[in-house]
């Protein structure tokens, strides 16, 4: 059984930082891409950032480039999001996907989420 479980959410102050876990079990980790999205209220939920199985971050949204930062560790089979100079408007429930294509089948896993506060 596929899970992606997402930590490390919570509230904290415009400026502040936080570090997001994703730990995932049941799947070959190494072969999957890799994607932070989120979804703030009212709001469709848009893709954050993607870093892919050869270990290279590709894509990040304008709205966080030079301020978020996307890694995995595939010996522990987790990604991480390190989100710093946080604003308001990051404000959102954040998830981790996880996809990778067998010939034409795309494989494609969602964690639950986990809430980013940003306020003071």
């Amino acid at each position: 059984q596929v899970q992606l479980v997402e930590s490390g959410g919570g509230l904290v102050q415009p400026g502040g930082s936080l570090r997001l876990s994703c730990a995932t079990s049941g799947l070959t980790f190494r072969t999957y891409d890799m994607r932070w999205y989120r979804q703030a209220p009212g709001k469709e939920r848009e893709l954050v950032a993607h870093i892919n199985a050869a270990d290279v971050p590709t894509t990040y949204a304008d709205s966080v480039k030079g301020r978020f930062t996307v890694s995995r560790d595939n010996a522990r089979y987790t990604v991480y999001l390190q989100m710093n100079s946080l604003k308001p408007e990051d404000t959102a429930v954040y998830y981790c996907n996880a996809a990778t294509m067998l010939g034409t089948i795309l494989y494609e896993y969602w964690g639950q989420g986990t809430q980013v506060t940003v306020s003071s």
